[in-house]
């Protein structure tokens, strides 16, 4: 990557990357006269998505640098998807712990409202949470951070603790499993350096609590 290119173009894919969905959820929080339309979401989702389209041109287009500089492979499909069912099997084994270590404790958790009453837009929110969290707070902003600092533990620790902290409005129960989730995801991105798997395993962390198992 071109000094150029990295002083430019990576601080503002960066700056995009780590601010951008919390300053979408709040504009269509404050700005939306219901949140909770089905409307207003799926708004709310497309421009996620769109802001992650945005991130991936900057990665082509300006830093003119490869996909496979934040992680997608595919040359592995099969593998990947493999990978990910495996990585969704331990988020939510650590997320069902993290609940029952809550009640334990008289922490309330996870009881308030769903993300929609509508299917449809709960799958656009989960599949939308899969690709544009892991492409925007792993694959992006660890391999950018750590080109940037030579440090892969600030690289990977920066990302994931405001990735936790935008989970305020869930309270500090919400920040906790946030971190224990965005821990096993970062830790696995560290690893594997594999994207696809670990867009697949979010997506179905988040799939089968909200649309599979609530499911009649």
């Amino acid at each position: 990557m071109t000094a150029p290119a990295l002083n430019r173009w990576t601080w503002l894919g960066l700056a995009l990357a780590i601010f951008g969905i919390p300053v979408i959820t709040t504009a269509h929080r404050l700005l939306v006269a219901d949140p909770l339309a089905s409307s207003g979401i799926v708004a709310r989702e497309l421009a996620i998505l769109a802001l992650t389209a945005v991130i991936l041109w900057l990665v082509t287009a300006k830093e003119r640098l490869p996909l496979s500089s934040i992680g997608w492979r595919s040359d592995r499909i099969a593998r990947s998807l493999g990978w990910g069912v495996l990585l969704a099997a331990l988020c939510l084994a650590a997320a069902v712990g993290c609940i029952m270590l809550y009640r334990s404790l008289g922490i309330t958790y996870g009881e308030g409202p769903g993300i929609s009453g509508a299917i449809p837009v709960t799958i656009l929110t989960v599949m939308r949470a899969g690709i544009a969290e892991e492409v925007l707070y792993r694959g992006f902003a660890i391999e950018r951070l750590q080109t940037l600092t030579g440090n892969k533990w600030l690289a990977a620790g920066l990302p994931l603790i405001l990735f936790a902290l935008f989970h305020y409005r869930q309270g500090l129960a919400g920040i906790g499993i946030a971190f224990l989730l965005g821990a096993i995801l970062t830790a696995f991105y560290l690893w594997k350096r594999d994207l696809l798997a670990n867009i697949f395993g979010h997506f179905l962390t988040d799939f089968i609590p909200n649309v599979l198992l609530p499911a009649p």
